[in-house]
């Protein structure tokens, strides 16, 4: 699999350490940056590594900034991207499973590294299952396509 990879400033350690992994258990690799402890904007790397799973070319990214918030809030605005924050491996294992989200977001200040690495290997091995989360995805996407959605005929 092809993975984007990219930080802010504060999670630059930490990509790397993944970025390292992720070619050690076989994937491609991305780096988009950063590539320097300066200080730097999470959105501006955020939005080169989800354009990389728009387009294809990638077909996931993992995102590191401090908490991992605002690189996941970033990559919720673009479309056909489903991001989360990767707190924990349930919560993660849990967002392939029924979101088939292809963008995981880390903070480098909140999970230590071998945490990190079970949450990056969890997301990886975790099939979508598909079925009755097919609806719910259909209608995130009329959402990012500005079509609105309609409660169904119970009400839901």
């Amino acid at each position: 699999m092809k993975i984007a990879v990219a930080s802010d400033h504060m999670g630059l350690e930490m990509k790397r350490a993944l970025a390292a992994k992720l070619s050690e258990w076989g994937h491609g690799v991305i780096d988009l940056g950063t590539d320097s402890e300066a200080r730097c904007h999470y959105p501006v790397f955020a939005v080169r590594a989800c354009q990389t799973v728009q387009t294809g070319e990638c077909e996931r990214a993992v995102l590191v900034c401090g908490t991992g918030i605002g690189m996941c809030i970033t990559a919720g605005k673009l479309t056909a991207i489903r991001a989360v924050v990767g707190h924990d491996v349930y919560a993660t294992q849990m967002s392939r499973r029924h979101n088939n989200t292809n963008v995981l977001c880390l903070g480098a200040r909140t999970t230590g590294i071998d945490a990190a690495l079970a949450i990056l290997q969890t997301w990886l091995e975790t099939p979508y299952e598909g079925g009755r989360h097919d609806e719910r995805l259909h209608l995130i996407t009329q959402i990012e396509q500005g079509e609105g959605i309609e409660p169904g005929p119970d009400g839901r």
